[in-house]
């Protein structure tokens, strides 16, 4: 397995600097969900002069794409975001995770055919918002794949497989009313302002009354036109969060009843959208977890000891979706010396910052070596294998 290792610190050496000029690209260039095209030009582009095969589009969407090398019976997903969020750019350090899994799946074309292995990077848009990875599944795309993996940016380094995200429900709620005058006829409108301040205020006292560790969050998107017009539309974005995706369902079910009450009782129309696919919590493969914590090790980072009990993050991903379908991993990758959280502006100055460059040689070494680990231990390679039929 040594010289398994060495070969992909070798390869790795050639493209670090290629690596890190496509974080720091994407990090200057931030798109959002499922506008990524500059992003996945960039990514398909180093790997096809990797000599992998790319496939864009993969799965209907656009900004999607695949890229495979090796052969074998053992194939290990790489999954690589790159969209930024809205006026906050990379403040969740998806060009890192881009860069990391590049580089990850460089690393290991250089000992694939050696081992048996199949690299595929599957590039997966709309991580924040649209549940690309879920799509992705829902088309067959990760259909192949033996075990999946990717890092994700954070304060410090987490390997714990016991570290879990919350399952989340996104949805969109338009109220219909009637408009009219509101200093002339008030009387003639039926207003749909007034049940998205209902709907607001039943969901408020509904949290109350919700178990520790749900999240109920919504904006208003549109309330009006004119203080002069009764409203006759309005439009709400709402998220339920719960802690498995067991508990989901009925959550979700008593938050639309606050909104189906606030129709009845404001005489409103009322339609809900969901916006994505619902994420599923993260279920860590506990093995995985442990060679990928051995191969950060071998990387040359400190890696912490597992706190005293499970942490159950208030984020979710649709990571979640894939760790439901294969053996699967989503660890936290630490910058160092971060001093902020994910969705912050500071965390996007240091998602472009020294600490990131380092942070995607220590992911790639650290993915790349757990499947180097994976590929030369024939026991554990059976058992996934035999998973996934």
């Amino acid at each position: 397995m040594v010289r398994f290792r060495e070969r992909v610190v070798e390869r790795l050496a050639g493209y670090e600097g290629r690596l890190v000029g496509l974080a720091r690209a994407l990090h200057a260039d931030p798109e959002t969900a499922f506008g990524e095209v500059r992003a996945a030009e960039r990514l398909g582009g180093l790997l096809e002069g990797a000599g992998f095969a790319v496939e864009r589009g993969v799965a209907g969407l656009p900004t999607a794409l695949t890229a495979v090398c090796g052969s074998g019976d053992l194939t290990v997903g790489v999954c690589a975001e790159y969209d930024a969020l809205p006026g906050l750019g990379h403040a969740c350090g998806h060009n890192v995770i881009c860069a990391a899994g590049a580089g990850a799946a460089v690393g290991l074309s250089a000992v694939a055919d050696e081992l048996g292995l199949r690299v595929k990077l599957l590039g997966t848009p709309a991580e924040e918002e649209g549940g690309g990875k879920a799509l992705m599944l829902e088309a067959g795309v990760f259909g192949d794949v033996t075990v999946a993996m990717m890092v994700h940016p954070g304060r410090a380094d987490d390997v714990d497989p016991r570290s879990s995200t919350t399952a989340v429900a996104r949805f969109e709620v338009v109220f219909t009313g009637r408009a009219a005058h509101a200093g002339l006829a008030p009387h003639l409108g039926v207003n749909a302002g007034d049940a998205a301040v209902v709907a607001q205020v039943a969901v408020g006292q509904l949290r109350q009354q919700l178990p520790d560790g749900y999240r109920v969050a919504g904006i208003v998107r549109h309330g009006g036109e004119r203080t002069n017009i009764v409203p006759d539309r309005t439009v709400l974005e709402y998220e339920v969060r719960t802690p498995t995706a067991a508990e989901l369902s009925v959550a979700r079910e008593r938050v639309l009843n606050c909104f189906r009450g606030a129709a009845t009782a404001t005489g409103c129309g009322v339609e809900v959208r969901a916006t994505q696919p619902d994420y599923l919590d993260l279920r860590n493969d506990e093995w995985l977890m442990g060679a990928y914590a051995r191969g950060l090790a071998a990387a040359g980072r400190e890696v912490p000891a597992p706190p005293a009990g499970p942490r159950r993050l208030g984020a979710s991903t649709d990571m979640g979706n894939v760790t439901h379908a294969l053996p699967a991993i989503h660890p936290h990758l630490g910058l160092a010396g971060a001093d902020a959280d994910p969705h912050t502006p500071r965390f996007a100055e240091l998602a472009g910052g020294a600490a990131a460059d380092d942070a995607v040689r220590a992911g790639a070494l650290a993915m790349a070596f757990a499947a180097v680990e994976l590929a030369c231990d024939p026991q554990r390679r059976a058992h996934y294998l035999a998973l996934r039929g």
